[in-house]
Parts: structure tokens; C-alpha cells; sequence
């Protein structure tokens, strides 16, 4: 099975995502339980109503989202372990048996329905997702540096005299082996020359000149 770094091990991932799916639930049941008990309050007790509105659903709406968030990854990691690979279908799968067992006590047909529903969703999730990543992988992709309108690409002479071994020459500049002209020895000063070497001196028959 191919590891999937962009999120945790299958048994850490199912209690990290109840926990997620908790608090995800709770605070939109925050919100919307208060807004429906603030409204249906009486004046002078809507915030007593609100709160009160709050405690009594917020915590089971929160509740819900954690059954469902822990039975789809559940699934999606019992899947992933069978099949010996992560892809989409896994998910796909896991919402539709997800929606079926959360619907298992009202029926077959009901079962299919939330089947059919669940994974839906999770397929329309999958797709958006894969979208996003594609579009944004283009924004990774390396580029080309911008060069300037008057560049000129360097021709073969150029390419080679920067390839060439360099010599210094008699100034001090750096000269290529090519550029040297091929009589420059012959204008060199002559005490730059060697020197000949010294002949031994002729003596006679007892070491005398």
C-alpha cells in the first residue's frame, strides 16, 4: 500500500478525525442552534433561550459529525489495507458504506438511498480535489528565465575560446592558446633566451694551457 504523507497513520487518523469532526459539528451547531433558539425565544428571555437552545443541541449535532467522521475513515482505512493501494474509490466507497450504516434501521431501500447518496458526495469532494491540485500544480512547475531582447546567443568561436586552456601573457592578461600568434618567439628579447653552454677549457699534456 502506497504511504500517504499528506496525512496521519489509519489508526491515529480515525481518532484525530473524530475529534475534528466534533468540533466541527459543535461550532456550526453553536451557531445555528443559537440563531433557532434566540428566534423562537419569547422577548426579554432570547438570550436565555439561545443558550439554553445551545447546550441542549450543539453537543449532538457535535456528536453526529464524530460517528460519521470516525465510520468513514474506518472504512476508508479498512478499504486502503484490503485493496493494497490509495486512490479515490477508496473514499467513494467508504462514504457510501458509511451513509448505509448510518441508515441500517430504517431499511433496505433506505440503506441504498444513503448508499447511493453518500458516496456521491465523496465523489463530487474527490473531483473538486483533484481539480484544485491540478491547478495549482502549474504554479509549480520551473520556468524559463526571461532574457533580454538584445541577447545573442554566443557563437561556436566564442564557445570554443571559452573552452580553451588560457595563458598569461607578458602584461599580465589572460589570453586563449589559440590566440597566440605563432612567431611571438622570434620578437622575444635575447637575454630572455637560454644561455649556451660554457665549452671547457683546452689544456696540454700536464695540465698546463
Amino acid at each position: 500500500m502506497t504511504n500517504d504523507h499528506t496525512r496521519d497513520p489509519c489508526p491515529y487518523a480515525i481518532v484525530n478525525d473524530v475529534g475534528v469532526g466534533f468540533c466541527m459539528g459543535a461550532m456550526g451547531g453553536t451557531v445555528w442552534h443559537g440563531f433557532k433558539g434566540y428566534r423562537n425565544a419569547p422577548r426579554g428571555e432570547r438570550l436565555a433561550g439561545s443558550l439554553a437552545a445551545i447546550k441542549a443541541r450543539a453537543p449532538v449535532l457535535g456528536g453526529n459529525f464524530a460517528v460519521w467522521s470516525g465510520l468513514f475513515n474506518a472504512g476508508d482505512c479498512m478499504i486502503a489495507g484490503v485493496r493494497g493501494k490509495e486512490d479515490i474509490w477508496n473514499p467513494i466507497m467508504a462514504g457510501a458504506a458509511t451513509g448505509a450504516i448510518l441508515a441500517a434501521r430504517s431499511g433496505p431501500k433506505v440503506m441504498t438511498i444513503s448508499a447511493v447518496f453518500g458516496g456521491a458526495i465523496l465523489a463530487v469532494m474527490e473531483g473538486v480535489s483533484a481539480m484544485i491540485n491540478r491547478m495549482n500544480a502549474d504554479n509549480y512547475k520551473p520556468q524559463a528565465p526571461a532574457l533580454p531582447a538584445d541577447f545573442q546567443a554566443p557563437t561556436a568561436q566564442e564557445q570554443l575560446s571559452v573552452l580553451s586552456p588560457q595563458q598569461p601573457t607578458s602584461s599580465g592578461d589572460l589570453t586563449f592558446a589559440h590566440q597566440q600568434p605563432a612567431n611571438e618567439g622570434m620578437f622575444n628579447d635575447a637575454s630572455a633566451a637560454p644561455a649556451a653552454p660554457a665549452q671547457p677549457q683546452r689544456r696540454g699534456l700536464f695540465g698546463l694551457a
